[in-house]
This record gives C-alpha cells, sequence and structure tokens, in this order.
C-alpha cells in the first residue's frame, strides 16, 4: 500500500478514495504466537480450533495496518475472509477491534464458497467509503533526503527505533544524492511477512533495529530501492514452475492444472 501511494499514485495522479485490508483469524492467530503453517502438513489445531486468547495476542498486527492506512488520509475497510473453522466469537472479536481501531468498516467474507454473493457486503462497504469525503496525503515529500525518507516509511509504517546503514550503503547513498536521485521516492526492498526486517518476528514490534544492507536505483523506473535484511531480488519461483502443469483443455474449454 505504502508503495503503491507514494510511488504509483504520484506518477499517475491517482488519487485513492479508501484502502482495503484483507485480513483472516488464522494469519492473525499466528501473529499473536501461533507456530509457522508449513505447506502441505495439516494445520495446528490452534488454527482449526477457537483460540481467543492467541488471537487477541495477534490482532495488533491489523491495528498497525488500519493506522497505516489512516495516515494517508483515506477510510479503511477490514474484509475478513472467513476460513471454515472459523467460529463466530473469533470473527466477532476480529470485527469489534477493527472497528474500535479505526477502520471505517469491518465486514465479513465468504466469497470464496458463494462467489460473488459472498462480497456483497464488502462492494458496500467500499461503495460507502469511496462516498466518504477524505483527504489523501502521501507519507513523505520528495524534497526529503534519501535518509530522511527511509527514516520516514520506517518509524511510521513499520515501527522501527533506529535504521542502520552498512558503510557501502552510505557511500552509495552520497552517490545518488550528487546525481539528483535523492529527489525520486523510495521503494523498500523487505519481507512482507514481517513488519520488521526479519520475517521470523510477527505482530506488531516497536523501537527495533531496521538495517539497510543494500540500495541502488531504478532510473528509468523512477525509485530508490533499500534493500532490507536477507532478501532476494529475483521472484520467488520454485524449481519447476506451475506453468508447465496448467494447459487447456481444447474440448472442454477448460484450464487445467490450476489447482
Amino acid at each position: 500500500m505504502e508503495k503503491f501511494f507514494d510511488i504509483k499514485c504520484r506518477a499517475s495522479g491517482d488519487r485513492p478514495h479508501c484502502a482495503v485490508i484483507v485480513a483472516t483469524v488464522r494469519a492473525l492467530k499466528m501473529h499473536g504466537g501461533g507456530p509457522t503453517v508449513a505447506p502441505g502438513l495439516p494445520l495446528n489445531d490452534v488454527y482449526v480450533q477457537e483460540n481467543l486468547e492467541l488471537l487477541g495476542k495477534g490482532l495488533c498486527n491489523l491495528g498497525k495496518h488500519i493506522s497505516n492506512g489512516n495516515k494517508f488520509g483515506v477510510p479503511v475497510v477490514v474484509a475478513i475472509n472467513r476460513h471454515g473453522n472459523d467460529t463466530q466469537a473469533e470473527l466477532n472479536l476480529v470485527k469489534e477491534f477493527a472497528i474500535q481501531n479505526g477502520a471505517f468498516r469491518a465486514v465479513l467474507c465468504d466469497h470464496w464458497a458463494n462467489g460473488g454473493l459472498g462480497a456483497l457486503d464488502l462492494a458496500d462497504a467500499v461503495i460507502d467509503a469511496c462516498d466518504t469525503p477524505s483527504k489523501f496525503n502521501y507519507l513523505y515529500p520528495l524534497n526529503l533526503s534519501i535518509q530522511d525518507k527511509i527514516k520516514k516509511i520506517a518509524t511510521e509504517m513499520y515501527g522501527a527505533g533506529e535504521i542502520e546503514y552498512t558503510d557501502e550503503v552510505l557511500e552509495k547513498i552520497k552517490v545518488f544524492t550528487e546525481k539528483g536521485y535523492d529527489k525520486l521516492p523510495i521503494c523498500m526492498a523487505k519481507t512482507s511477512n514481517s513488519l520488521t526486517g526479519d520475517p521470523a518476528i510477527k505482530g506488531a514490534p516497536t523501537g527495533f533495529m531496521l538495517k539497510i544492507n543494500g540500495i541502488f536505483v531504478s532510473v528509468g523506473a523512477g525509485f530508490v530501492v533499500p534493500m532490507v535484511g536477507e532478501i532476494s531480488k529475483m521472484p520467488g519461483l520454485p524449481t519447476r514452475p506451475s506453468i508447465y502443469d496448467i494447459d487447456l483443455n481444447t474440448k472442454t474449454g477448460e484450464i487445467e492444472g490450476l489447482f
């Protein structure tokens, strides 16, 4: 969202009318301390049975994302994607927390089971949010230095307390500034699994150290890219990409191999 608002919207001139956060009980339980979900293995009992205590501990992550959306001056709609094992008490807890912590509206969605009909409440909420007067703002002005922009994102979006740079990064920032690239927006390259640079740290920690290990500039695209922690610049493709197993059945017209 931050990248879209601060980079894409600057370039296009588009002004968003609302932000939608998709949340699940299962993910919030993980942010509360639940075990990591391993692909192909059965879910831990905490994810298939009611556990309000664990869920309550993870709600801080949702609260941070709501706060981040509100920083841009647009209403935030929370779409609670219902899973079959979610209990009504768990869904109610998420919904109530979202409203109490700044969401414009929080709605239950089960379009995975009911198609479009399962997302009607979400559609209505988005329409109402877009019809509500709002004042969209960027997170930072472009005339800030590269380091000040990084600090703004790290402290306000992530909750970091300090930013650490390697000597090589500091030298590159100096060169970029001399070339005028300091007037470009920032595109942080960071794990999406955590607000920190460590994918194993869940919840909504504050005051942590965010380390910038590398930095480069995409001059054609028009942004500076700081590298946070251990992150690959290559797409995360498996050894055998799924495209090899997807085909069109010319007799039935159906696409095979998607699931």
